[in-house]
């Protein structure tokens, strides 16, 4: 088996997928990249047990197809360490060994049998439906920060696509917030709904490009399929069910606030160096047109306070909130100005940014503190 390609080409089609790869794997064979050589045609893989992610490139003067695994840290830190140029393969496949020749020496590395790689998932009877790039990867950084990391619970570690008649809902919860983020730009005919994980989710959006080509998606009861142009790309899904997510959505929100979100980032961001460094509450004490920001540490007499104008309807209101959670829900609405509905202090506030967007509409929601606490 041997084949010529340069080592740019290769490093970057290496970095494409090596986030698959963790440091402290179960299997040695997992720190391992799968070459496999057809024709001209070369697929690299990479594969956690939960995530395997697929690339082809074209190499030249190949000869002999055939397929083996090589260790990846040793060959990306030497590919990263290399000009760019041509470099040879030549893979026995008797003993694993490979040798790498370039303008510069000779290299060698001991390989491990293709036999021992994880077997790619199949889709069986899998459902499909197609959405954009530039969708998909929106939606992924819209949901992702409010995805739970703990693992007792299982359901909130992952973004649950909700697919429905021509539109699909990705929702993602940590029990502290909710955000619930529909696109109707997809093609789709049927109801149903799964979970994806974290690290697949930051796989797809590291790799997918931010353009308006389609993908197609597909799954099945255990995996999700995913694949453009020269990538293919399965995950398993979370076994688990998603919350009721719409029981815990207040409606019938009788206050509104709309104020600039850069201003209230910028705000939130002084008062809350003066907060409890455990709770990081702020208080928002609005009157009127006017809104108070305000947080303290008594244990160290810390104290800050801003005034804001704003645009509010309803009666007056004190209510508390996580500055921390709040700085970074906010930073993942556009527009210049953001409407935040409100009830009673002990319910729920609900995010929206003002502008809307074609085929978009999101939700994001923020559990208060009890103020004083």
């Amino acid at each position: 088996m041997r084949f010529i390609v340069t080592s740019a080409y290769l490093l970057k089609s290496l970095q494409q997928i090596g986030g698959v790869i963790g440091s402290n794997s179960v299997l040695g064979v997992l720190e391992d990249f799968l070459f496999e050589l057809k024709g001209n045609t070369l697929s690299l893989t990479a594969s956690d047990l939960e995530t395997m992610m697929r690339i082809q490139i074209e190499v030249s003067d190949a000869q002999n197809d055939g397929r083996i695994c090589i260790p990846s840290k040793i060959l990306t830190e030497y590919l990263k360490n290399l000009p760019d140029q041509p470099i040879t393969f030549t893979i026995n496949e008797q003993d694993r060994s490979i040798d790498i020749t370039s303008d510069f020496g000779k290299y060698k590395i001991g390989g491990e049998s293709a036999d021992d790689f994880p077997k790619e998932p199949l889709p069986g009877e899998a459902t499909s439906f197609s959405i954009s790039s530039i969708g998909l990867v929106e939606s992924i950084n819209k949901t992702i920060f409010a995805v739970s990391n703990d693992t007792l619970r299982p359901a909130m570690t992952g973004v649950f696509f909700q697919l429905d008649e021509d539109s699909i809902n990705f929702v993602s919860t940590d029990a502290h917030r909710l955000v619930q983020f529909n696109r109707t730009d997809i093609h789709n005919k049927v109801k149903d709904g799964f979970i994806v994980p974290k690290k697949g989710l930051q796989q797809m959006r590291s790799v997918l490009p931010a353009e308006d080509t389609q993908l197609e998606i597909s799954y099945n009861s255990s995996h999700i399929f995913i694949s453009n142009n020269n990538l293919q790309m399965s995950c398993r899904l979370v076994d688990a069910r998603f919350p009721d997510y719409k029981a815990v959505i207040p409606t019938g929100n009788p206050y509104n606030l709309i104020i600039n979100r850069s201003d209230l980032i910028s705000a939130l961001r002084r008062v809350s160096i003066f907060a409890n460094k455990t709770t990081s509450q702020v208080v928002f004490d609005i009157v009127g047109n006017s809104l108070t920001i305000s947080a303290q540490d008594i244990d160290f007499s810390y104290e800050g306070k801003e005034t804001m104008t704003c645009q509010y309807t309803g009666e007056d209101m004190k209510i508390a909130f996580n500055a921390k959670l709040m700085i970074e829900l906010i930073n993942n609405l556009d527009g210049a100005e953001i409407q935040l509905e409100l009830s009673t202090p002990t319910r729920a506030g609900i995010f929206r940014p003002v502008d809307k967007t074609d085929h978009e509409d999101i939700l994001m929601l923020l559990m208060p503190l009890m103020v004083g606490i």
